[in-house]
């Protein structure tokens, strides 16, 4: 070998040591930076000048299959944790077995007082007291009810801070797709422009889960699972809008509440279904009106069955009774929203008239009655336990307060289950993608044996010097 070519192949190793010594340094400092891919050095014998090596190019290792199903399972987790969190308010809305402020609880208060004034019915003291626990009890479902809607109103403002976040994403990530076919061309790495694309990549995930598919010069294409194109070449345009407020009778159905367009074409739920975007749809378009029929069936039934024929014989057919729609007598053809708009009877409410006495005299007398009668009282207390036949059971009101709370609790467990299953999922994808990343003390290996290989080409240079200074000499 001539001394050129030994100088030659020396110093194209030392070129090759320090960018290698370069790329681990960058492994080790973002080891744990979200979306960072581990790089390596591809090096080749050059063919050129016939020895010593020349680089290839920059590799970022990653595993496809392993990243897809990690971003699986952080959707999962992202639609879990929703439920969980909306099934957790609803609890706090309804109460839960033991809580002494549950619709259960408030139902019971009313009972007992009930029984506690049929007892005494001369006694003011115990009918204001059921005065006020009918008024505990109206009040307790009409603000689990207005709670429902906030709720499902605060789905809707995710949905569109969603859309924007998506919309946003997308426009960044086809930006990139241009710099790094642009970087490609021009020879350079493009990994830095990948890692960041990468994490654009999995915000979009957990809003809606997402296929990755290659396309030529180092772009990609987004497809979601539902099979919407939303990235192909150029992004779409996710178009919603958002309601100010949310009420019991707005539906998307019938076009009360807005679905999602891609580029102002109407597109099927299904299509972006999963991740935190479906689970705030299913809040607002299923979750929520179902826990609202159900306050407005607990609401009918309770207006119902004070306003029986007969059980208060000073009452006229379409009269409101003690509890009442706004203070209007129940309309079985309007009874959505009829949870929000439930109130105790104006005459006996604490915030009304307050004529308690009512309550024993009945509520179309003009005086007070015989202080000592408590047939109306009783006839309130069998009433309230009274089996209807409803959905195909027959129940009486508090077994309907019940299976509200019960069933609420019910879908916590199932929900803190499913979310807990989805983090564990989520924590070992996580653990392996990592494993798979940079490993700091194999990159400090690396780096020792990088450093070596430098010294080793340090020491042909010097060798090569000294050897031409001899020459020099002669």
């Amino acid at each position: 070998m001539s001394l050129s070519s030994a100088l030659n192949s020396a110093m194209s190793g030392l070129t090759a040591a320090s960018r290698a010594s370069l790329i681990v340094s960058d492994n080790i400092a973002n080891a744990m930076t979200p979306g960072y891919g581990r790089r390596s050095l591809e090096l080749a014998s050059d063919s050129i000048i016939g020895s010593g090596v020349r680089i290839v190019g920059i590799d970022r290792n990653s595993d496809p299959a392993l990243t897809a199903s990690r971003r699986s399972a952080d959707a999962e987790h992202a639609s879990a944790e929703t439920f969980a969190a909306f099934l957790q308010s609803t609890e706090a809305l309804v109460g839960s077995a033991l809580d002494e402020d549950s619709l259960s609880a408030r139902l019971a208060a009313f009972d007992t007082s009930l029984i506690t004034a049929a007892s005494a019915p001369e006694s003011t003291v115990r009918l204001n007291e059921v005065a006020q626990r009918a008024a505990d009890l109206a009040q307790s479902i009409s603000n689990a009810a207005d709670g429902v809607q906030s709720l499902r109103g605060e789905s809707d403002k995710k949905i569109a801070d969603f859309v924007d976040t998506m919309n946003d994403r997308l426009a960044r990530i086809q930006d990139i797709n241009i710099r790094i076919t642009a970087i490609g061309a021009a020879g350079d790495s493009a990994a830095a422009m990948v890692d960041q694309r990468q994490v654009l990549i999995d915000e979009i995930n957990e809003i809606v889960p997402i296929n990755v598919v290659p396309r030529d010069h180092g772009q990609v294409a987004l497809y979601s699972d539902g099979g919407a194109i939303l990235l192909d070449g150029s992004a779409v345009e996710i178009g919603f809008e958002a309601s100010t407020i949310v009420t019991a009778q707005m539906a998307k159905d019938d076009g009360g509440l807005s679905g999602l367009d891609l580029n102002g074409m109407a597109l099927k739920p299904t299509a972006l279904d999963g991740g935190a975007l479906g689970a705030q749809f299913r809040i607002r378009d299923d979750l929520g009106p179902e826990l609202q029929s159900q306050l407005d069936q607990m609401a009918e039934d309770l207006i119902a069955r004070f306003e029986t024929t007969g059980l208060d014989r000073t009452l006229a057919e379409g009269e409101p009774g003690l509890f009442t729609d706004a203070g209007l007598a129940l309309d079985s053809t309007a009874t959505t929203g009829l949870a929000n708009r439930l109130t105790v009877n104006v005459l006996v409410a604490p915030d009304g008239s307050d004529e308690t006495w009512h309550l024993r005299d009945g509520f179309g007398a003009a005086v007070p009655g015989e202080v000592g009668d408590a047939t109306l009282l009783q006839g309130f207390s069998a009433v309230l336990a009274e089996t209807r036949f409803l959905n195909g059971q027959t129940v009486t009101a508090s077994d309907m307060v019940s299976a509200i709370v019960a069933g609420v609790a019910s879908d916590i467990t199932v929900a803190d289950n499913a979310l807990s299953f989805a983090a564990t999922s989520r924590t070992e994808l996580e653990r392996l993608e990592l494993e798979q990343g940079v490993d700091t003390d194999a990159e400090l290996q690396t780096l020792m044996i990088v450093e070596r290989a430098y010294a080793a080409n340090a020491r042909i240079v010097q060798a090569v010097e000294d050897m031409m200074d001899s020459l020099m000499r002669i």
